[in-house]
């Protein structure tokens, strides 16, 4: 069984929102499970994973956000994008990897999503303490 953590972060990589979906699953069931929670943010970044115009790109701009989201190689029209403020995105990726310093999430011990969740939660906390 393996599970994809999806989250949200703010603009200083504290983690503000996760969703799990199964492994298989695509990347963008978790975006929209997020989006909806999303209230006061100006700019979202994401990887090219979720460069879909109707299902993100869309739907953020009537939320009034700037998309920070560069194109896949295979885009018919490929858009532009802010290169250097998407740089900040590191910030995600050095939360997931204090996230998986937690023994039991890299390796997910729980064999429910809900306690694996609350693991999460758990260790989310302690990073945000930190």
């Amino acid at each position: 069984m393996s599970t994809k953590i999806h989250a949200t972060c703010d603009a200083l990589g504290n983690p503000t929102g996760f969703y799990l979906t199964a492994g298989q699953d695509h990347d963008l069931l978790g975006a929209d499970a997020l989006m909806s929670h999303l209230t006061q943010a100006e700019t979202i970044l994401a990887d090219k994973t979720y460069d879909a115009d109707e299902r993100m790109r869309s739907k953020l701009h009537a939320k009034g956000c700037e998309v920070v989201i560069p194109f896949k190689k295979n885009r018919l029209n490929p858009l532009i994008y802010d290169k250097e403020v998407y740089k900040a995105r590191h910030l995600i990726e050095n939360f997931f990897a204090k996230l998986k310093q937690y023994r039991g999430i890299a390796t997910r011990y729980d064999k429910t999503s809900q306690n694996f969740l609350g693991a999460i939660y758990l260790a989310a906390s302690i990073v945000w303490l930190n």
